[in-house]
């Protein structure tokens, strides 16, 4: 598979996995360009132990981790009320509010939970996140009944 199929068939569902963990279009797309810019890189020692995708998925994964890392490091101070970021106006408001939810969560359920709306397989998130598919099931039904509840407290 060359890059160019790659990146076409794989940068909507690694941008909405960034979206996932940060909530921020900006961040997210410069988050997906670098994650693309490893795999072009890592691209000739791909090896094929796991599928494409799985392996895409983890260089993701890892690359927003090191984000929230940076962001835990260096915190941020207020920006003056004339510079506050606008809010993504191109957005539905329930998806915005599912990526505001979804930001909320421990990092290890963001990632389980933006994969499953990514329809990956559960055994690759397993995989992806080196737990097994019985407790990927477990997280999965908890995260979505989180969310619910979100949902239902904002009057959705």
């Amino acid at each position: 598979m060359v890059f160019e199929d790659i990146y076409e068939l794989y940068w909507q569902r690694i941008f909405r996995l960034c979206m996932g963990y940060v909530n921020d279009a900006e961040l997210a797309q410069d988050l997906a360009q670098e994650t693309f810019i490893i795999v072009w890189q890592q691209l000739p020692k791909f090896r094929n132990e796991s599928a494409i995708g799985t392996w895409i998925f983890r260089i993701a994964s890892n690359n927003c981790l090191r984000q929230i890392e940076k962001e835990k490091k260096f915190s941020k101070t207020g920006l003056p009320a004339h510079l506050e970021e606008k809010k993504q106006e191109s957005m539905e408001p329930q998806i915005q509010l599912l990526y505001q939810f979804i930001s909320e969560l421990p990092e290890t359920d963001r990632i389980i939970i933006s994969l499953e709306l990514e329809e990956v397989k559960q055994a690759e998130i397993a995989l992806i996140t080196g737990l097994s598919e019985a407790n990927i099931r477990v997280k999965i039904y908890r995260i979505k009944e989180k969310l619910t509840k979100k949902f239902k407290e904002n009057g959705y």
